[in-house]
């Protein structure tokens, strides 16, 4: 699950911001100042945060001077017009920077965009005790390396990407097989069984009756 961080310090626009994100589906921490922001984010693996500018403690440019933002992505939301400010808010490492007053629809805009974006890079993603390399080609489940298929790598892939989503059969056929695969979807089933054989993920995925499978966070 996609999990932000919402730093603003006005009450009415935070709640905004909770109850937009909240619909998209994202989980979120909230905090009304710099310096909490800044030790939140040290302390946390978040995905994406929203950092207004004008903050108590310090301002959205200190924390963002504080912190990784090749680790953790921050879009500014801001009052502050001038394109000097935007500017400085580049460079300093911002994905984006939003100008106030912003419609709900383009703030869930930009966060997908920005999520898209970073997630083409990230490599290497974890499930529990089990890594997978994506650019290595490699999963381990600790220190154990397991043999996976072709097919059976790119299904634990999506799932991995898709935690705690409801996958049909017939997704889980279009993304991994590819629109043009004429096969039924017991292939579905029959990797899926391969996959909780040879990662001992049987209590994590699972099958959604009349629909497909989930695989469930665990950490």
């Amino acid at each position: 699950m996609i999990k932000l961080l919402i730093v603003e310090d006005d009450e009415n626009i935070r709640k905004m911001l909770e109850v937009t994100t909240s619909i998209a589906g994202y989980e979120f921490d909230t905090c009304e100042d710099g310096m909490t922001a800044a030790d939140k984010i040290k302390e946390n693996d978040y995905d994406l945060v929203l950092l207004d500018v004008m903050l108590p403690g310090c301002s959205g440019f200190d924390v963002v001077d504080k912190i990784d933002t090749e680790r953790t992505p921050v879009i500014f939301l801001t009052a502050l017009q001038n394109v000097t400010d935007k500017v400085k808010g580049l460079k300093l490492g911002a994905e984006d920077y939003i100008v106030k007053p912003f419609e709900p629809v383009e703030l869930l805009a930009r966060i997908e965009v920005v999520l898209r974006r970073r997630n083409k890079h990230k490599t290497v993603y974890k499930h529990g005790n089990i890594t997978v390399d994506v650019a290595k080609h490699t999963v381990k489940k600790d220190d154990r390396d397991i043999t996976l298929t072709p097919k059976e790598f790119e299904l634990f892939v999506y799932f991995v990407k898709n935690t705690d989503i409801a996958l049909t059969r017939e997704r889980l056929l279009s993304a991994v097989w590819g629109y043009d695969f004429s096969g039924e979807t017991r292939t579905v089933d029959a990797h899926v069984q391969q996959l909780r054989k040879k990662l001992e993920i049987q209590d994590s995925l699972i099958t959604v009756p009349k629909l497909g499978y989930r695989l469930e966070n665990v950490d």
